[in-house]
């Protein structure tokens, strides 16, 4: 089991987004904006061009519903989605609150937020998200 599938399963604590019973959003603790969130697929698939159509269709529209949930609670101009990274063999969608496209420069210096701010936010975005 790899560490998405082990956050998703509640073995690993996050700070929980969104969640239904195929897919799963938590808070990047290594966020590049407040709100950075992560969508993933309860299922272990490496990559996200290896699900199948139906599926990936579901993916994004719970990353959809997801990043209007993102934007109600993090106010910004628009969410970005990017689908990139190779540290984690789990396919998996950033969702990133911007205001311009530097804050989706994933170069720069990730934020350092405490355990409240992450929580507050977390539960911000999962309230809209029940809306």
């Amino acid at each position: 089991m790899d560490i998405f599938s082990k956050i998703a399963a509640g073995e690993i604590p996050s700070y929980k987004c969104a969640e239904n019973d195929e897919f799963y959003a938590f808070l990047d603790i290594n966020p590049l904006v407040k709100g950075h969130t992560l969508v993933i697929p309860r299922r272990e698939v490496d990559y996200i061009f290896d699900m199948e159509d139906d599926e990936i269709a579901r993916f994004q529209q719970f990353a959809k519903k997801v990043a209007v949930a993102v934007k109600a609670a993090c106010p910004c101009v628009k969410v970005a989605e990017v689908v990139l990274g190779l540290e984690v063999p789990h396919a998996h969608i950033h969702l990133i609150p911007m205001q311009s496209e530097a804050d989706v420069d994933f170069r720069k210096e990730k934020l350092k937020l405490t355990e409240e701010e992450f929580k507050a936010i977390a539960d911000k975005i999962y309230s809209e998200f029940k809306k």
